[in-house]
């Protein structure tokens, strides 16, 4: 499959005021770095073709400190550009 038939977000009725679950989901849809959250765009921008699961075959990941870029799957380096779609 090359894209997503569906994206879902329940937000739990944390999300901002004003903000519905719906303008999340078109948000999300609109980053380019995701490569329109495509199993391949999303593998790409994570680098999770990389050899980086070593650090998380002993203890998982939970409660650790990252060295470098050992999560990429943690980063929030798109919560800007989500949240200047969502205006």
């Amino acid at each position: 499959m090359s894209k997503p038939l569906s994206l879902y977000v329940d937000t739990h009725g944390t999300a901002a005021e004003g903000v519905n679950d719906a303008a999340i989901e078109e948000a999300i849809k609109q980053v380019e770095a995701l490569g329109g959250m495509t199993p391949r765009g999303i593998r790409t921008y994570l680098g999770l073709n990389k050899p980086i699961y070593r650090a998380t075959a002993a203890y998982g990941h939970f409660g650790r400190k990252a060295e470098g870029d050992a999560f990429p799957w943690e980063r929030t380096d798109l919560a800007d550009t989500l949240k200047a779609a969502l205006l």
